[in-house]
């Protein structure tokens, strides 16, 4: 897997700010780190998010997006925002066997688990160790809903099990693909498959049955908002049955990181884009507050979440499947089933019982 030369900003937590003269920045391998975590679902409570529970199996991410609003947890482990979360990437090898574990516990109500809260399930590194295939393993086990998040064909390797699971359980498949332009894909998602082959995935999974959307995100003002439209088009062709958006998110270090790679990448568009951003962000390159941070504020921000739902009905693309709080649909509808089954087994048992006392207390008169 290709290395990067070292670039990572300097964090809050940095005593010492390290720079490279030029010519001299060495270069970063793959690096894979074991995570021994003890527990694998993450409680979610942010009111602007429609799950509880999430796996998150890898923390960093090959793809090297460079608006990845995942990147800041990286330096809570004392690693950087920049290519450390790209090449530096912590595996939880026993992500299966926890799952498990958690979800064996009467505690647990069935409630739908999202793949991945944070970074994509489907990396590259989930060619190799396979533990996302481990968890939809155990998910079809317990019959458990899931809904996954990923701009990775990989996917398609777990066709059979996602097929299987669909059978016992809720499953929502949304495959990321903010992009038509291949040249803005490649600038900002380096090594992640183009939109075509995105697209490909989208029809192989609606074709197997599944349901499948496409997650537009993240919108970049001034640079994807004006291709909603074709996205959406193309996803509807493709079998894509739901759609969702959220406006590009740039906490803390990230901005930067996305600020240097468009101004690299994509020179003669970067002012335009930065002013569009500020002009949903009031005046700022992000708002943190919930509900602001995921569809932004302002004019240009309605604009964009018009343009979206117009194009939405135009291509009969329906809502996004959240909220994903609770027990799963399809658990809850097993579960009454259950029931009713059994009230329907206890009427009928009285019925016969009274039937039967009837019948013997005519008995006396014959």
């Amino acid at each position: 897997m290709r290395s990067l030369p070292v670039s990572n900003p300097t964090t809050r937590f940095d005593k010492v700010a390290i720079e490279f003269d030029d010519g001299l920045t060495p270069e970063i391998e793959l690096e894979v780190i074991d995570d021994h975590s003890r527990t694998i679902l993450s409680k979610n409570d942010s009111p602007d998010i429609g799950f509880d529970f999430s796996v998150n199996p890898y923390r960093g991410c090959f793809h090297g997006c460079a608006y990845c609003y995942a990147r800041p947890s990286h330096e809570y482990l004392s690693l950087g925002a920049g290519t450390d979360f790209e090449r530096r990437i912590v595996v939880k090898r026993d992500a299966p066997t926890l799952l498990r574990q958690a979800l064996r516990r009467s505690s647990w109500k069935g409630d739908r688990i999202v793949f991945s809260g944070v970074t994509d399930c489907y990396q590259p590194l989930e060619g190799k160790l396979h533990l996302m295939r481990g968890c939809l393993e155990v998910c079809l086990e317990r019959k458990n809903a899931i809904g996954i998040i990923t701009k990775s064909t990989l996917i398609e390797r777990d066709v059979d099990l996602l097929v299987e699971l669909a059978k016992v359980a809720s499953v929502t498949i949304s495959i990321s693909i903010p992009f038509m332009d291949l040249e803005h894909s490649r600038a900002l998602e380096p090594f992640v498959a183009p939109p075509e082959r995105r697209f490909r995935t989208v029809e192989r999974l609606a074709k197997a049955g599944l349901q499948v959307g496409v997650s537009v995100s993240p919108i970049i003002p001034g640079l994807n908002d004006e291709s909603i439209g074709k996205v959406l088009e193309a996803a509807k062709k493709a079998g894509a049955r739901h759609a969702f958006y959220s406006l590009l998110r740039l906490p803390g270090p990230v901005a930067q990181i996305f600020e240097q790679r468009l101004r690299e990448k994509l020179p003669l568009r970067a002012e335009r884009v930065l002013g569009r951003i500020r002009q949903t962000r009031g005046g700022k390159m992000y708002q943190p507050g919930f509900g602001e941070r995921q569809h932004g504020t302002g004019q240009h921000a309605e604009m964009i979440d018009a343009l979206f739902e117009s194009a939405k009905r135009r291509f009969g693309i329906g809502d996004e499947p959240w909220p994903m709080r609770g027990p799963s649909p399809r658990r809850e509808e097993i579960e009454d089933t259950s029931e009713k089954t059994k009230t329907a087994a206890k009427t009928a048992a009285k019925t016969a019982a009274k039937t039967a006392k009837s019948s013997a207390q005519l008995d006396l008169f014959r």
